[in-house]
């Protein structure tokens, strides 16, 4: 991937990287709507045109720069971002409690089974080789794996606005809950800090490269 010019880089990242991030909002939205909650349909969100869920800084700027920085420095692309939340109105769910910690799940769970479907599309492009054809479906199956491998176990982390603190506030006492929601804030700051540090990443990594490897054993790629 390094041989990618810059255009080229992006060109077979875009795709995998807005799925990855739009159908985890989406699945977040449809599960609440089994739930009890039509909030989101009533707002138009639950759709896959990404149009209607892009965060300017968080689905376009901020993975663009990771893109660009990876390419300058010649490291493999590191690369997350989020889309617009979709809105959620925990008292039109069944069991409020319980049901927002499913409609947290969908998102992580949505990436999981992109993963797979872009390693089937990895594996495709092997089988047709990597020619005009097969090196796209290849290129963008790989990143495809990796965005959602990182989109899922980075949302699982137990800090709010993640998908994992959102469990963890779910399953807690009444007290420790609204303490642990209080970070929510502060959230973003606390991840961003920590993937800076490296820390997280030492946490997450051998995480990710587990599920990352599995895959590509599964399905010969």
């Amino acid at each position: 991937m390094q041989d990618l010019t810059l255009i080229q880089l992006i060109a077979v990242a875009a795709l995998p990287l807005l799925f990855a991030i739009t159908v985890h909002e989406v699945a977040h939205g449809w599960v609440a709507l089994q739930l009890g909650d039509p909030t989101a349909r009533m707002m138009g969100r639950l759709t896959l045109n990404p149009i209607r869920h892009i965060d300017p800084f968080g689905t376009v700027l901020l993975p663009l720069m990771l893109i660009v920085l990876s390419k300058v420095a010649g490291t493999p692309p590191f690369v997350f971002g989020w889309a617009k939340p979709v809105p959620v109105t925990w008292e039109n769910l069944r069991n409020p409690k319980r049901d927002m910690a499913l409609v947290a799940l969908a998102g992580p769970f949505s990436n999981l089974l992109m993963a797979i479907l872009w390693a089937v599309i990895a594996k495709i492009g092997f089988l047709i080789g990597a020619g005009p054809l097969g090196l796209p479906l290849i290129l963008m199956g790989t990143f495809g794996i990796l965005f959602n491998l990182v989109l899922m176990v980075l949302n699982l982390v137990p800090i709010p606005p993640l998908d994992g603190g959102r469990v963890l506030t779910s399953i807690l006492p009444g007290p420790m809950s609204w303490q642990v929601g209080r970070l929510e804030p502060y959230g973003f700051m606390i991840i961003l800090l920590l993937l800076a540090t490296g820390v997280l990443w030492s946490v997450l990594g051998p995480i990710i490269d587990w599920f990352y490897t599995l895959l590509h054993v599964l399905f010969g790629i």
